[in-house]
């Protein structure tokens, strides 16, 4: 009779294996949780080791001076890469029933194998666990993921995107999506159109991954990344460019992305205080991670010198300014020359007019002409920035966009731009006022230099490849 009471049945069991991986998938979620969300709620620009009991495994804190543990210094703080693995291991006992044993097998070693990849860099150890995982259980989706994050960290691209698709092929799933968007930006094209074709199966994946779950925030991140990309590497279209910030902006409801990506994507929408209020943002909840730091001073050191080079036209010496101006010659329009010029089938008219004439906005058939005095130098080749002096010797800032690497315009040219868009740049950042005016150039094709129009050769090499293929 005591036998009888005393013997468990295999139902019961699997019932505490059961409940033993739900223990464990927790305490995995939460040491992911801490390290995602740190410095949301820990504000600090000195972030130290504090784990605190969110990652608490046992009964008591885990002592992150520890000797026995090893860390993985993540956004600024240290994070135990080892001791949820140790408590799988622990956890790990054989049990009669032998379904039960398999079906634990599978997710102890995939827990631990997601537990030791929580750090930025590569680890074996991880990579063993999971690659045992997905061997027991080639079906298991997250096991695959995880693996292909594991290869990506050591630059194993194949293997990684391998790992994706393999995923995929078992059951479509957000991650697996996004993660091959961003995979197909990194991976090594053999030619610009193979370029591309990848950038543009990225939007495509991280568009899937959005329609999956429509509430992720980090697939709608993901998906402002994509079209980023295909901004700066296809084609710069304002179009593009609002997509990517219709993206960025759904995901900031959502889920906090890199807002530095969003600060960047800000500056080529020539939205220039929100792009240095975003990379500022982005310092203040990660502190250590240098490229917010580094984008900002970039962009604030190209609008100190746009601003100063405008003021001070260039800083030529007068008497070069002088003979620029009265060189200058309504015959240099070319084909704007005339009052009339066709686009897209259509007859424009066209008035010479002074750039202190322009309003903020397009300026419908008006065009300006002046000379080059300077061009700007930027650690992004986009855009490309010149200054332009005019009769009136009013100068303005010009940035082109789609422009190939080289084909920029020099001191001393002639330019003439129809239907130039203005745009005011007023705004104060750190005591500092910033005051400029700005004509923004979406093709060189439109431009007229030294009386020519620009032909297709200066139009960026991606961007031509892909008008080819349209057509």
């Amino acid at each position: 009779m005591s036998t009888e009471l005393n013997a468990t049945s295999p139902s019961d069991i699997e019932t505490k294996e059961q409940n033993e991986i739900d223990i464990l998938t927790d305490k995995v979620n939460l040491l992911f949780k801490y390290r995602d969300h740190y410095f949301e709620k820990y504000p600090t620009a000195d972030a130290k080791c504090v784990l605190t009991q969110e990652v608490t495994l046992t009964s008591g804190t885990v002592n992150p001076d520890h000797s026995s543990i090893s860390h993985a210094r993540i956004g600024g703080h240290m994070l135990s890469q080892e001791v949820l693995a140790i408590v799988i291991l622990r956890r790990q006992k054989k049990q009669k029933h032998q379904n039960a044993q398999q079906v634990s097998r599978v997710m102890y070693y995939y827990l631990k194998g997601k537990a030791l990849n929580v750090g930025p860099q590569h680890s074996p150890q991880a990579e063993a666990a999971l690659s045992k995982a997905v061997k027991l259980d080639p079906t298991l989706v997250e096991a695959w993921n995880e693996l292909g994050d594991c290869y990506w960290k050591r630059d194993e691209i194949k293997e990684a995107k391998n790992c994706f698709m393999g995923a995929l092929g078992h059951r479509k799933n957000k991650v697996s999506l996004r993660n091959l968007s961003m995979l197909l930006r990194q991976e090594r094209a053999k030619s610009s159109e193979e370029r591309v074709k990848n950038i543009e199966q990225g939007v495509s994946f991280a568009k899937e991954a959005v329609q999956l779950d429509t509430n992720d925030g980090i697939s709608w991140s993901v998906l402002g990344n994509a079209y980023l990309s295909s901004f700066f590497m296809i084609g710069q279209d304002p179009k593009t460019l609002r997509l990517c910030m219709s993206a960025y902006l759904q995901a900031l409801l959502l889920y906090f992305p890199d807002i530095s990506s969003v600060g960047q994507a800000l500056k080529f929408e020539e939205e220039y205080l929100k792009a240095l209020e975003s990379f500022s943002k982005a310092q203040s909840l990660d502190p250590t991670w240098p490229p917010p730091q580094q984008k900002q001073a970039e962009l604030l050191k190209y609008l100190d010198n746009v601003q100063d080079l405008v003021r001070s036209k260039g800083k030529l010496k007068v008497k070069k300014l002088q003979q620029m101006i009265q060189s200058l010659d309504v015959k240099q329009l070319g084909p704007y020359q005339g009052g009339r010029y066709t686009s897209a089938g259509s007859s424009i008219s066209l008035t010479l007019v002074p750039i202190a004439g322009l309003q903020p906005g397009t300026n419908s058939e008006k065009v300006v002409l002046g000379k080059v005095v300077c061009s700007v130098q930027d650690e992004d080749s986009v855009p490309f920035t010149f200054c332009m002096l005019d009769k009136a010797e009013t100068c303005v800032a010009v940035t082109v966009y789609n422009l190939a690497q080289g084909k920029g315009v020099i001191i001393g040219d002639t330019v003439a731009i129809p239907e130039p868009y203005l745009s005011q740049v007023r705004f104060k950042y750190k005591d500092k006022e910033y005051q400029l005016d700005c004509i923004r150039v979406e093709s060189p094709l439109v431009l007229v230099v030294n009386g020519k129009k620009q032909g297709m050769d200066k139009l960026a090499n991606i961007c031509l490849s892909s008008i080819k293929r349209s057509h």
